[in-house]
């Protein structure tokens, strides 16, 4: 039997369509399909790297792969998703999400809180960087933007900041070259990240939290597991979206680019060239997408109105309702 959707707040309707009795809700998840496909937002303890941190989840779990979403230095403490089997596909997203860090930076010699709060408000913006050198990128110049910058704490040498940016911005360079412009040769003391793309600290639990979890799920307990195990959906929650009919599911797990004739709703704010989450009428993920036209410009719209980047759900899990092409 189908289920009429029910359009979120913020999105603009296309097309009418209802939602088949397919795939699998967000919320309607066994702890088993989580295992699959989830995310878990640890609180990254001093000392191992973050690829530690995933491999460590991923043999938790007993899962095949696991990866993390945004670098923390070994000594760097804070809120680390790790995305757990298919949601691995879905990282790119967290790497180029907002971040928010709470850092203590140090200066070789005293410095006035009033000339500090000046320099603050002139590193907010658009900063040019180079990866420092034991950065696992490669070193050229690049622009991040830095949307707040907030002082909260000040005593002579020492600053405790608060930072919140593009993702990919390092905050070590950020207090380096603060320093510079001071002439007070600072440097990044502690640091510790607040914020992860749309999760919190609130969200992040220690490593114990996820053994433990782990170890009553096997007693049978999924309790406290299914409370840790986030679904793949949430990774996409900051970005725009378009519905799209059952019909045209299956052939986007295919590999197709979404056509027009496909999409029931999109977010009243997409832009041509956005990145864009394709989800179905029951709020699953399909796929990430970039988009080729305005929100304003789907109803009707013939053609190619976003380009395929990366898969996210598994073919047949709908339908197939397409037909391909034969070679005469």
């Amino acid at each position: 039997m189908a289920r009429t959707r029910k359009l979120q707040s913020g999105m603009l309707p296309v097309a009418e369509a209802d939602a088949g009795p397919f795939g699998s809700p967000p919320n309607e998840r066994e702890v088993a399909q989580l295992l699959e496909s989830s995310v878990v937002v640890i609180d990254k303890p001093a000392g191992p790297t973050s690829h530690q941190v995933a491999a460590w989840v991923r043999d938790m779990l007993g899962v095949g792969q696991a990866g993390h979403g945004g670098t923390l230095d070994p000594q760097v403490t804070g809120v680390l998703p790790v995305a757990v089997g298919r949601a691995t596909r879905a990282l790119r997203v967290m790497q180029e999400s907002r971040k928010e860090y709470i850092c203590v930076m140090a200066h070789t010699q005293a410095v006035a809180e009033d000339t500090l709060r000046e320099q603050f408000t002139k590193f907010t913006g658009p900063l040019f960087q180079v990866p420092p050198r034991q950065a696992a990128v490669k070193r050229q110049l690049r622009v991040r933007r830095v949307y707040e910058l907030e002082l909260l704490e000040h005593a002579g040498r020492e600053t405790l900041f608060r930072v919140a940016c593009e993702g990919g911005t390092y905050i070590r360079n950020l207090c380096r070259d603060v320093g510079r412009i001071l002439g007070s040769g600072s440097s990044m003391a502690q640091l510790r990240r607040t914020h992860s793309g749309p999760f919190g600290e609130a969200d992040a639990v220690p490593l114990v939290a996820l053994r433990d979890a782990f170890a009553a799920h096997e007693a049978d307990d999924d309790t406290a597991l299914r409370g840790l195990l986030r679904p793949l959906e949430q990774l996409l929650q900051d970005l725009p979206r378009m519905e799209l009919k059952d019909s045209a599911v299956d052939a986007v797990c295919h590999g197709a680019n979404l056509g027009g004739p496909g999409v029931t709703a999109v977010s009243s704010s997409l832009k041509r060239g956005q990145l864009v989450a394709l989800m179905t009428l029951r709020g699953e993920a399909v796929a990430l997408a970039r988009a080729t036209r305005h929100a304003d410009e789907l109803q009707g719209a013939e053609g190619t109105v976003a380009r395929l980047e990366r898969v996210l759900m598994e073919r047949s899990t709908y339908p197939r309702q397409w037909k391909s092409r034969t070679r005469k």
